[in-house]
């Protein structure tokens, strides 16, 4: 699994740089908003969804149920449910 490892290095060193910069551009309406933490951070779900497409895998159900909580589960301990992750989804689809 030294691929994952490289791979989500890359990923973390992207959203190091990246995160601060989509902060700043985001559209504010004037009110505050929550920046709440997720149990995945955003390096962790693109790891996910770029390791969804290397593999083929044809559905993201299949793939996260069947693979990334049986065989993964090491590589990232806390894992949301399948529902959770799918709301999580669009913050790493930018």
């Amino acid at each position: 699994m030294e691929n994952l490892t490289e791979l989500y290095c890359l990923m973390d060193d992207f959203c190091k740089d990246f995160e601060p910069k989509m902060h700043e551009i985001l559209l504010n309406n004037g009110s505050k908003r929550r920046r709440r933490s997720t149990q995945l951070s955003l390096a962790e779900m693109m790891t996910q969804v770029v390791l969804f497409h290397q593999l083929r895998f044809s559905q993201f159900k299949v793939f996260y149920l069947y693979h990334v909580r049986l065989y993964l589960r090491k590589e990232f301990p806390n894992l949301p449910s399948y529902s959770r992750c799918v709301e999580l989804l669009p913050r790493s689809a930018f």
